[in-house]
Formats: structure tokens, C-alpha cells, sequence
């Protein structure tokens, strides 16, 4: 071969090795960030400060992560270890990726949470010791913070049940094992309630489990369980309506499909609500396990339209125990999951590593894209928490009933994050940006954008995710007038605070600046 041949192998191959990077780039890619987190994420929350809490169950016997020198959770009521020196609960550092742990006492399995208008994450329920119990986390930004156990507790004990923020501040929380009943938290003098979609979908296996609860713009809640739904007004604890069956297979825990509700636009006055549920399990895939085939549809609803029905679209892979994360680019992430199986011990089959976009604004037929794979299975108790910097951090899967370390689906205790195809060169970044906003109030914010366009301002919360449902996860593309160039390649962008607390409960949220597409690490306000 001459030299002139060599050159033009040499070229094509690096075409072709520039093309498959560029390929990667496209679909984004992953990084394991910590190697050993000591402990298998089963429930995770992002705080403003940024740092995410990290928890598990407690009566798993050790785990891998030290509480510290000297320091021991007693607890007689523990089902395997009453002497335990090692954390169930851990706080995550992203950029640094330290791990500190954290002390929780009551058993936290499948339990519910979410943040308070002030940024504090309360948590509810569990089993055993922990069926009834709230605790707090008042978040910090070094050493200081913990878990607080309250003394009072929930009126019924709650166990894979739901919980959604409302806009006087309180916490409905939905359902669990056992219960057909909603309450709220704190009480204000209010009982329980019964709720008759819970009591109507609780089949044979349960499928009703984690209730999927969006807060609709009208003040009221969208309730999804196994495969049906109703609209509930909170206010007076009454269904106001019930909408058609969605086609197709369960969809709740144990069947774990996933849902949200898609990002609300103030070009639409924030009323263009839809409820977007992807994937689940056949029925029976539960109580005999056996690998059936997972569901590979989504079902798109508009709850507040006069006459809403199911409009149903197939995923590129079957999937169960998925999570689903509203991005800031307003797609929505389906990632995590099998392919076949249910949630619960030993279940999963075929797990499904490549995460899928999903774009609602293009047309039926042209919305899924498939994204890089993990080499890393996340099956039954995994998370999926979208970052401030835009990425998105994956934790825990744990199949078994104990920390299993080898043998097909080890428990997980590893960390990653998965940097979508949006975090590219050029990113946008605040100059300057509010620290909080008032309902309706006009603001303005200062991005870096060369050669920008478009600039979009979204606002995204900090949910809880467990099960394959992020609670209290909402976003909103804020009003936003032309960009203003400001010199240096930086823009003046006027916007205006989401509306009502119906539109974005008080609390902190990520406002994220988006430049035609590209995804700029987020400023974290408080609305109220």
C-alpha cells in the first residue's frame, strides 16, 4: 500500500471515529461519579443548596457507610440490626461527589416525601417502626443538618403512598398499602378522607400503590391508580370527576409505570395541562413472576379539557420500573427500568440501559429519540434527580430483599450521572439572575449567550423520587419578552413569576437559562 492509499485510510478512519463521537455526543453520555456511595438509593431529593439526600430502608442489616466514630443507631423495634453504626441516609455532594452520612431512625422503606415552601424536606411513613412517622431535613450547605423524627406522626400509616405539596402550604398525602384514604400534613384540624379510586383499582395484586398526584393549574389534583383517574378537589375532599380507563396494562407500583404532568407555558396562561403515563407491567407479572413482557405504551390525557380521553403512543423499548424527568428543555426523560417482570423482589427481567427522549411538541410519530446506554442496570429502587448543571444523577437499584453484592442484578452502589445531548459547547450562564419571585411579579435576568436567538427562562422543582414517580415534580416555561443584547455576548431577558400558587406551589425551584436548545446551569430561586 502506498503512501497515498495509507492517507486515505487514515482519513476515513478518523471520519469514522469523528462521526461515532459525535454520535455519543448526540445522544449524551455518562459518567460514574462515585464508586462506592456505602449505601443503595431507594428514595432521593435534590435541595437548593444543591446537595441531594440519599436514602434507603433501615432493617437491611449494615450497610457499607459508617455513621462515624462512636455514633450507633439503637433501635430495639429494627427488624435486623438493633445496634447499627452504619447510615441508611446519606448527603451527596455533586462537583466535590462527597458522601456524608446521615442518621435516620424509623424504618424509611417505601415511604413519601417532599419539600415545604421553606425548603425542607419532610418525609412520611414507611414500614414497621416507621409506618406513621414524619420526619424533617432542614437542608445545609455543610455539616450541620440531619433528620429530625417528630413526635406526633400521620393519622393512618402509609406505606407506598404519595405525597403532593398544595398551594396553602400543606401536604396531601395519598393512599399506601392498606389504605383507601387521603390526609394532610400538618393536619389543620383535618381527618382522613376516603378516596373511592383507591378503593376501585386495589386488585389482586395491589396495583395501586404510589398513586401518581399532580396539582393541576385549576387548583385541583389529577389522581392516577393502576388504570384509572379522577379529578379531586382538595379543598372540599370531593371527586369532581372520573376519566376513562387508560388501554393497556397497570400502571402503578406494583406494575410500575411512571407519569408526569407535562411542562406548563404562560403562553398558554398556564393552563394547558396534560398528564403524560408511560409503561407497566402485565397484570399477574407480580404475584407470578415469570419475566411477562413489560407495556410499551404512553398515554397522553388533557384533564381539563371538555372531553378528554386516552391518546395512545408506543415507546421504542417496553419498559417497567422507570422513572420519567422533566428537563429543562421541557422534553421529558424516560430512563431506568426492564423490560419485563414487576417491582418487588427478584422481578425485574431484561433491564433496559438506554434511556429515551421523549419531545411532546413534535408531531404523533416523531416524538421518542434514543440516548446513550449505562453500562449500569438500574432496575427496582433506582432514582433519577435532575441536577442544577442539567445533568442528571442515577442511583441505587436493589432487587433483593438484603444488600446482595454479587450473583445477576447486584444491589447498586453506584453513582451516575447522564449529561443529555443539551450539554454541549457554548452552554448559557447567568450574569445575573433573581434570588426570589413574587407571584405575578415582573422581573428581569441577565444571560450570556453568544449569538443567541431564542432564550427561554424554566423553572423546575426539587420532587422526591421513589417507585418510578418523581412527587411534586413540575415545570414551567416562564413568560419571557425578546432578548435584549447587553455587550459581551450577554442578554437582558424581562419574564414574569408564575401566577398563582395553583401554577408553582411556594418553594425553591432550579430557573434554568435556555438558548436555542442549550442548557445553562440553573439559579435557584424561592417563589412565594
Amino acid at each position: 500500500m502506498g503512501m497515498g492509499d495509507r492517507m486515505v485510510v487514515w482519513w476515513m478512519v478518523c471520519g469514522i471515529v469523528m462521526w461515532a463521537w459525535s454520535g455519543v455526543e448526540a445522544q449524551g453520555y455518562w459518567e460514574t461519579v462515585v464508586d462506592n456511595a456505602g449505601i443503595s438509593t431507594m428514595h432521593a431529593a435534590v435541595t437548593h443548596y444543591g446537595n441531594v439526600v440519599l436514602l434507603d430502608r433501615t432493617n437491611i442489616g449494615p450497610s457499607q457507610l459508617a455513621l462515624g466514630a462512636g455514633v450507633c443507631r439503637d433501635n430495639p423495634a429494627d427488624r435486623a440490626l438493633t445496634h447499627d453504626c452504619t447510615a441508611h441516609s446519606a448527603l451527596f455532594t455533586p462537583g466535590s461527589n462527597a458522601i456524608r452520612p446521615l442518621m435516620v431512625q424509623t424504618d424509611t422503606w417505601c415511604s413519601s416525601g417532599q419539600f415545604d415552601a421553606n425548603g425542607m424536606l419532610m418525609q412520611t411513613g414507611g414500614d414497621a417502626d416507621g409506618v406513621s412517622k414524619i420526619r424533617h431535613f432542614t437542608p445545609c450547605g455543610g455539616g450541620g443538618c440531619d433528620w429530625v423524627e417528630l413526635d406526633g406522626g400521620l393519622q393512618e400509616g402509609r406505606w407506598y403512598a404519595s405525597n403532593q405539596i398544595l398551594p396553602d402550604g400543606t401536604q396531601i398525602v395519598v393512599g399506601g398499602r392498606g389504605s383507601g384514604t387521603v390526609e394532610y400534613v400538618p393536619a389543620n384540624g383535618r381527618g382522613t378522607y376516603d378516596l373511592p379510586l383507591l378503593y376501585k383499582t386495589n386488585d389482586a395484586q395491589m396495583d395501586n400503590l404510589y398513586p401518581f398526584v399532580h396539582l393541576l393549574p385549576n387548583n385541583q389534583l389529577y389522581i392516577f391508580a393502576n388504570r384509572d383517574s379522577c379529578l379531586y378537589d382538595w379543598e372540599t375532599n370531593t371527586v369532581v370527576r372520573d376519566y376513562p380507563t387508560i388501554p393497556g396494562e397497570p400502571r402503578n407500583y406494583p406494575s410500575g409505570g411512571s407519569s408526569v404532568m407535562l411542562p406548563l407555558s404562560a403562553a398558554a396562561d398556564y393552563g394547558n395541562a396534560e398528564i403524560l403515563v408511560c409503561g407497566g407491567a402485565a397484570f399477574g407479572a407480580y404475584m407470578n413472576p415469570g419475566g411477562q413482557p413489560a407495556s410499551q405504551t404512553c398515554g397522553r390525557l388533557a384533564p381539563l379539557a371538555a372531553d378528554p380521553g386516552w391518546a395512545m403512543e408506543t415507546m421504542p423499548t417496553r419498559r417497567v420500573m422507570g422513572d420519567m424527568i422533566l428537563l429543562p428543555t421541557r422534553e421529558v426523560l424516560i430512563i431506568n427500568g426492564a423490560a419485563g417482570g414487576a417491582q418487588g423482589w427478584g422481578n425485574a427481567e431484561n433491564p433496559v440501559k438506554t434511556p429515551v427522549l421523549y419531545k411532546p411538541y413534535n408531531a404523533a410519530g416523531a416524538r421518542f429519540q434514543t440516548l446513550a446506554g449505562s453500562p449500569i442496570p438500574r432496575v427496582y429502587h433506582s432514582t433519577a434527580n435532575l441536577l442544577p448543571d442539567g445533568r442528571v444523577l442515577v442511583a441505587g437499584s436493589n432487587t433483593h430483599q438484603f444488600y446482595t453484592l454479587a450473583g445477576y442484578l447486584p444491589t447498586e452502589l453506584r453513582i451516575e450521572t447522564f449529561s443529555p445531548p443539551y450539554l454541549g459547547a457554548g452552554r448559557p450562564n447567568f450574569a445575573a439572575a433573581p434570588g426570589g419571585l413574587k407571584y405575578g411579579a415582573a422581573f428581569t435576568a441577565t444571560v450570556k449567550a453568544a449569538g443567541a436567538k431564542n432564550i427561554e427562562l424554566n423553572l423546575a422543582s426539587a420532587p422526591f423520587v421513589t417507585h418510578s414517580f418523581a412527587q411534586g415534580q413540575r415545570l414551567l416555561q416562564l413568560e419571557t419578552g425578546a432578548p435584549v443584547a447587553a455587550g459581551g455576548g450577554a442578554f437582558t431577558v424581562a419574564s414574569k413569576a408564575p401566577t398563582t400558587a395553583a401554577v408553582a406551589p411556594a418553594g425553591y425551584y432550579m430557573l434554568f437559562p435556555v438558548a436555542d436548545g442549550s442548557v445553562g446551569n440553573a439559579a435557584w430561586v424561592k417563589v412565594g
